[in-house]
């Protein structure tokens, strides 16, 4: 993985096999970054869940096979365990044909690109929420 930080953007760019969340995180705690916003991201993944929100639980869809990253968005928060990342994908299969949701879990295939807008000084937190079963992003979560 190489990174490079000019002002408040982070660009990354992730190399065949690497776990996306993990190298994200690790970009993260690198750079110190409590707080941020992943603008976009590109590439290919050979393994990804994807998940839809039933209200009360994420339905998986297992990818298994490559397909092209076409996009990527979602938030860095800071929680007591390290970095909490929430990612939501796009993916394209050798169709042409586009699925997307809450990604779950992706591995790097090939090259993946991904840039991040941090937030300099602040800390996002993501609490529970329990109305929702969820963690949400809380922008101005006081000192953590």
């Amino acid at each position: 993985m190489q990174t490079v930080q000019e002002g408040s953007h982070v660009m990354l760019r992730l190399d065949d096999g690497q776990d996306l969340f993990a190298a994200i995180g690790q970009a993260a705690r690198e750079r110190g970054i409590r707080a941020a916003a992943v603008v976009s991201g590109i590439g290919m993944i050979k393994a990804a869940d994807l998940g839809y929100w039933t209200g009360r639980e994420y339905e998986v869809e297992h990818i298994d096979t490559p397909h092209e990253l076409v996009g990527l968005q979602g938030s860095i928060a800071s929680l007591d365990e390290g970095p909490s990342i929430h990612l939501h994908a796009q993916l394209a299969n050798p169709h042409h044909q586009v699925i997307g949701g809450h990604l779950l879990r992706a591995t790097v295939a090939v090259v993946g690109e991904v840039c991040l807008e941090t937030f300099p000084g602040r800390t996002f937190g993501r609490p529970m929420n329990e109305s929702l079963g969820l963690r949400t992003l809380d922008l101005d979560p006081g000192p953590i």
